[in-house]
């Protein structure tokens, strides 16, 4: 079973998941980042370039080269694909992510506006109900 892992209280979530997406490429597992919002993944784009001067994260855009594809452990997407696998599903959308059950981790991050904490809560709910463990962190970034 998915094993799901809430962050709250970020003040910056693409920061918030540019660190965790570190963290997972530090522990040899692949990241596929999920929002339908190109500028958001513009973004995350950009910054996973520059959120930290001493490192990089190797990263890229589903729609690139298939062969970069399976060697980059960031893959930065609109649609989640059925047929490549990644271990971990970092969700930056509204809405819980379609086909989350087919990775090993899910990762949502909590903002701290009144409006990112309501979606959020909506998404934790619906995993609560669906029977997943949830783990929780509280973040003071």
């Amino acid at each position: 079973m998915t094993q799901i892992y809430f962050y709250s209280g970020s003040s910056d979530k693409l920061k918030t998941a540019c660190r965790l997406c570190a963290k997972a490429v530090q522990q040899n597992m692949s990241v596929m980042v999920y929002t339908p919002d190109m500028a958001t993944i513009k973004q995350m784009d950009e910054l996973l370039w520059t959120f930290s001067p001493t490192s990089f994260i190797p990263h890229c855009r589903l729609q690139e080269d298939d062969s970069l594809i399976k060697v980059t452990p960031v893959i930065l997407s609109d649609v989640i694909p059925i047929d490549v696998q990644f271990d971990v599903l970092l969700n930056l959308h509204r809405q819980y992510p379609p086909e989350f059950d087919q990775y090993k981790r899910l990762i949502e991050i909590a903002g701290i506006s009144q409006e990112d904490k309501l979606v959020a809560r909506e998404r934790y709910r619906f995993y609560k109900d669906k029977g997943y463990e949830i783990h929780h962190y509280t973040l003071d970034d």
